[in-house]
This record gives structure tokens, C-alpha cells and sequence, in this order.
């Protein structure tokens, strides 16, 4: 069964949540949430994102993130994927660090209607 296209668009607002693998803690320390706002603050200048508000929790994250440009998938790419990497490097592992994809849930604006 193929995966739902997600919908993305100029403009477009998203609460985002992605969990740890099998609930694992994606954040084991403040360093690693450091490392995560690092990489968060790469991704934000390069796909031009607004960061509105987050949550980070020792083993899922929330974000509310306006694409300005409706390139929420490609971003969301490089923020996990590079995330990953360097949690994997710091920690000596291997291996999923997410469980399945990100959930994007669209947010209705007012400039939506």
C-alpha cells in the first residue's frame, strides 16, 4: 500500500512530531538537544522555514513550522537524516534513530480559508 502524499504548499503550517524507534530517547542528554537546534537552525536558513514554536521530549519532538516555500518534505529529510547521523556517531550505534516517517499535521490559517 502505497504511503499518503502529503500535502505541501507556499505558506502552509505544520505540527510535526517524530517519536524514537521502538520509544527510544532520541535526546540522551542537552548536548544532543544542542546538536538537534544546531542542525534545526542549518535546515531553517536553507529551506527558509519559520520555527513558531517546539517541544523537545527525552524521546519525540514537536515543532510548528511555516514553509513559506512548501518544502516541508525536503527539509524534514535533511533536518532527521543529519540528526541521525551525528546521534549515531556521538553514541557509537547504528541504526534507526525514528520510528517510521515524521507526522505533519496541516494547521488551518487564517490564510487558508
Amino acid at each position: 500500500m502505497a504511503r499518503p502524499l502529503r500535502i505541501e504548499y507556499d505558506g502552509a503550517v505544520y505540527h510535526i512530531t517524530a517519536r524514537g524507534n521502538e520509544r527510544r530517547p532520541i535526546f540522551k542528554d542537552n548536548e544532543d538537544r544542542f546538536l538537534f537546534f544546531n542542525i534545526m537552525n542549518q535546515v531553517k536558513k536553507k529551506y527558509n522555514w519559520l520555527c513558531h514554536t517546539y517541544c523537545l521530549m527525552n524521546n519525540h519532538y514537536h515543532l510548528l513550522i511555516e514553509t513559506p516555500d512548501g518544502n516541508l518534505s525536503h527539509g524534514m529529510r535533511q533536518l532527521n537524516g543529519v540528526y541521525t547521523q551525528v546521534f549515531n556517531k556521538k553514541h557509537k550505534r547504528v541504526g534507526h534513530v525514528f520510528q517510521g516517517r515524521y507526522k505533519a499535521i496541516l494547521i488551518q490559517t487564517k490564510q487558508s480559508f
